[in-house]
């Protein structure tokens, strides 16, 4: 049983995986951390944004479930049907709910489309202005670090700054493989790249070395040490060149 939540707990809890106990356990953490809560919940925003973009009318619907007031409620009311019953009732929330067919076509549509939640992670953040970083760095160490608390054993961060490029920030992302890192880099006349890694999906061949564009976007797209990886730029020209070069360099 989980004892104090993890990221990689917290993820798997908005993504429906925990058992009824872990969920428990998550449940209360959360109450007791609003901030912490906040996050979880714009995760879950994210990854339906996220699935929206990728997945065309695959919507999920906004889940009221996982605000701090909904949690600390959620708990109270368990609370009572506790003592009243001795009984758990244990609430489904998270992205768990989504019918098992549309699942299945939003995997295909993924595997069609390789990274497309880089693209569309990219295309939040940058072009929309619909996600912000939710940390933001000093120096290329920090974004480091924190890549580090998240994917062990995943390649370093791309040094770009030879091209002009500065790793200013870093956001999570919830996908249906799990969580996912996009650290987002920018020049003196902020144009973006994004460096974007996540698990590869359960039983799936190794990500293919290739690139694609979609929606005006180029994503450039690898596998190594456990992990599928993208470079999501606007094609330039010569940030395409600038990407080509450091993905030789990383794989």
């Amino acid at each position: 049983m989980i004892k104090t939540p993890s990221e990689h707990d917290l993820h798997a809890y908005v993504d429906g995986h925990l058992d009824a106990e872990d969920r428990r356990v998550v449940e209360h953490f959360l109450a007791r951390n609003p901030a912490r809560a906040a996050e979880v919940e714009q995760w879950q925003k994210d990854a339906q944004r996220l699935r929206a973009q990728f997945g065309g009318d695959l919507r999920l619907p906004a889940n009221p479930s996982l605000t701090p007031a909904a949690l600390r409620a959620s708990v109270n009311r368990k609370r009572q049907h506790w003592r009243v019953q001795a009984l758990a009732a244990v609430l489904c929330v998270g992205l768990g709910g989504v019918g098992g067919w549309q699942l299945s076509q939003l995997r295909q549509g993924i595997n069609d489309r390789p990274m497309a939640d880089a693209i569309s992670a990219y295309q939040i953040v940058v072009d929309d202005g619909a996600a912000k970083p939710d940390f933001v760095a000093t120096d290329s160490n920090q974004l480091q670090a924190w890549l580090d608390r998240h994917f062990q054993n995943a390649t370093r961060l791309p040094d770009l700054s030879a091209a002009g490029f500065t790793a200013t920030g870093g956001r999570m992302f919830a996908t249906n493989e799990g969580p996912a890192a996009m650290v987002l880099y920018r020049d003196a006349n902020n144009h973006a790249i994004s460096f974007y890694v996540r698990p590869p999906a359960a039983g799936s061949k190794r990500l293919q070395t290739g690139e694609r564009m979609e929606r005006g976007v180029l994503a450039q797209y690898w596998s190594g040490q456990g992990y599928n990886y993208a470079f999501v730029s606007r094609d330039l020209g010569n940030e395409a060149r600038i990407l080509t070069q450091a993905r030789q360099r990383a794989i």
